[in-house]
Formats: C-alpha cells, structure tokens, sequence
C-alpha cells in the first residue's frame, strides 16, 4: 500500500469514527466536539500561517469561524438572556479577531482566540460532571 493509500484511508477511518461520535454524542458532548475541532482548526492555521500557505491558512481560519458560529447560533436565550447575550459577544469577538488575524496573518491573534476558546472549553468540561446534559445544554448552549 502506497503511503498516500495508506494516509487516505487512515483519514477515512477518522472521519468515520468523527461521524459515530456525533452520531451518539449528547448535547453537552457535541459543543465540546465543536469546540475542539474549533482549536485545532485554529491550531492547523497558525501552522500554515507560519509556513506562509496563505490559501490553506484562509481555509482553515474560515473553518473556525464556521465552528464558531454555529456554536453561537446554537444559544438558547430563553433561560438566561444575560448569559446568553455574553456568550453570544464572546463568539463574535472571536469571529472578528479571527477574521483580523487571516487578514494581518498575525499568529499573536490566533493565541489570543485559542486561549479564550481554550478557557471556555475548560469551563464547559468541568460542568459536565456536576449538571445533566438536557440541563447543560439548557444554561449555555
């Protein structure tokens, strides 16, 4: 097997596995996926900033905006409109800061998204344990 067969299955095998996961994954379970996928997106694109891949760079900054924005479309806002209305101001500085750093092809931008989107991930983790997912995902998404 040549090693692009190989890779390409091995992508393959991934992407079915990604597939599974959310296909049987919770509420509370299904941000935490987005949100990873999130980082390593932004991580994939300060590697491809750093080797001036300008198109893949793009691709992958746009990737995690996509993310972004779908966590911020699923808010609900009818629990805790405060919160949620924080929630909401935090993903939208997170898309323009994102959208700064494709255009200045500034690394020091995409730290500052990774360590915020970093911190919430870690917050979003930590409720896991103590609420249910239906509760969970009632409060913060």
């Amino acid at each position: 097997m040549s090693d692009v067969t190989g890779l390409t299955a091995v992508n393959e095998y991934q992407k079915m596995n990604t597939q599974h996961e959310i296909a049987a994954a919770s509420p509370h379970r299904l941000v935490q996926l987005m949100m990873e996928r999130a980082l390593t997106k932004i991580g994939i694109a300060k590697r491809q900033m750093e080797r001036q891949a300008v198109v893949e760079k793009g691709k992958h900054i746009g990737d995690a905006i996509g993310i972004i924005c779908g966590l911020q479309a699923s808010l609900n806002h009818k629990p805790d409109a405060s919160l949620a209305g924080n929630f909401d101001a935090l993903y939208d500085y997170m898309t323009r800061r994102l959208l700064e750093a494709n255009l200045r092809d500034d690394p020091s931008i995409l730290a500052e998204v990774t360590s915020l989107l970093r911190e919430l991930k870690e917050a979003w983790d930590a409720i896991g344990p103590q609420v249910s997912d239906d509760d969970a995902a009632v409060r913060l998404a």
